[in-house]
């Protein structure tokens, strides 16, 4: 497949209003697509933006090529109940602590999101739909921090499982359903702690994810939690006082050599979605195979590992779409847009797909 390369956009400074744009609200995907590789996919690798269907990947890529996946799994982190005064809550776990695992089912301590009229005073016991407690300890991570800090009165992994839903994302307007539990999960999700899941991987089933090792295309995996600030809206008009929320990311020593060895053979490395950009990248960037990131990648940022980029359509004035402009090109990802629009793709979570190729 021919590339074309775009220039970086160094020679600018952008504001919040350059990565806005009008969406027609009808034109925002309320339910995942019938078949999940029967997603459109936008090819934007050229200078012509070209319409194809999700399953046609395997013919834009080559023997050699390296997919790195995303394979966090969306827990059913949202809870509800009550204030001992009766007044309704909801909870959304965004990580258990100490950066637990399911394994680590000792720890009932979580950081959560509340929404709640009047926040509860420290020492409140909250009592939870499904006759669980969560007692109130103060906020994270620190005393004036974004989050609450919880104690659960069971091992949290379980309680969510339990009694937990799926935390669609606001734009979403239907209550979770047993389609959701399916459908906003990867076929190959496998390290729960994700409050959102990694939407560009969604458009793959089993089949095409053999016809990719058929054509001789390499697979290999990092983890990044995604948390609820991947929706948080970005409130400055001058991008860079931005303060980026903390996800937690892991790039295995095996992924480490999968991608040497492509680079090295001349390969692309493709990235699944911007949640595996910003593991690849941070990696690159601190030599810290696992950790908490909060990388923000902006146009003029210079990317180390990944050659290409499978995302979903993002929303207007969202960090995710700097991050895509910084990686295509601004003018590129406005062109690809307007053409998205024009054409009546499906954005967001539940929504199409398109495919990039990096600035050089």
């Amino acid at each position: 497949m021919n590339t074309t390369a775009f220039s970086p956009d160094t020679s600018r400074e952008f504001t919040l209003s350059d990565f806005d744009f009008d969406l027609p609200p009808e034109l925002i995907a309320q339910h995942p697509a019938t078949e999940r590789s029967a997603s459109r996919l936008l090819d934007g690798t050229a200078t012509q933006p070209v319409d194809r269907i999700f399953r046609d990947l395997p013919q834009l890529l080559a023997p050699g090529d390296l997919l790195v996946f995303n394979d966090t799994k969306v827990i059913k982190a949202r809870l509800y109940g009550e204030k001992p005064t009766g007044g309704k809550l909801e909870l959304l776990i965004e990580r258990v602590l100490p950066d637990a695992s399911p394994a680590q089912a000792d720890s009932r301590i979580v950081a959560a999101h509340m929404k709640v009229s009047k926040k509860p005073a420290i020492g409140t016991v909250l009592h939870m739909h499904g006759g669980f407690t969560a007692t109130l300890l103060g906020r994270w991570p620190e005393e004036n921090g974004p989050l609450f800090r919880l104690e659960l009165s069971d091992a949290p992994y379980a309680l969510m499982e339990q009694h937990g839903h799926v935390p669609l994302p606001p734009y979403i307007e239907h209550n979770d359903t047993e389609q959701d539990q399916q459908r906003y999960q990867t076929v190959f999700a496998r390290e729960p702690g994700a409050v959102a899941a990694p939407t560009a991987a969604l458009h793959f089933d089993e089949a095409l994810l053999s016809a990719l090792q058929a054509k001789g295309v390499q697979l290999a995996h990092v983890t990044l939690h995604v948390g609820a600030g991947t929706f948080a809206p970005v409130k400055v008009e001058n991008i860079a006082e931005h303060q980026m929320h903390f996800e937690r990311y892991e790039v295995p020593a095996a992924t480490q050599a999968a991608i040497d060895a492509c680079h090295t053979r001349g390969g692309r490395v493709l990235a699944v979605g911007t949640t595996s950009v910003r593991a690849l990248e941070s990696w690159a960037k601190t030599g810290q195979m696992h950790g908490d990131t909060n990388i923000f990648i902006t146009p003029g940022f210079q990317f180390k590992v990944v050659d290409m980029l499978i995302t979903n359509f993002h929303l207007p004035k969202s960090t995710l779409m700097m991050l895509v402009s910084a990686f295509a090109g601004y003018e590129h990802i406005r062109s690809l847009y307007a053409h998205a629009i024009r054409e009546r793709y499906r954005f967001f979570s539940y929504g199409d797909a398109m495919l990039l190729s990096r600035n050089r």
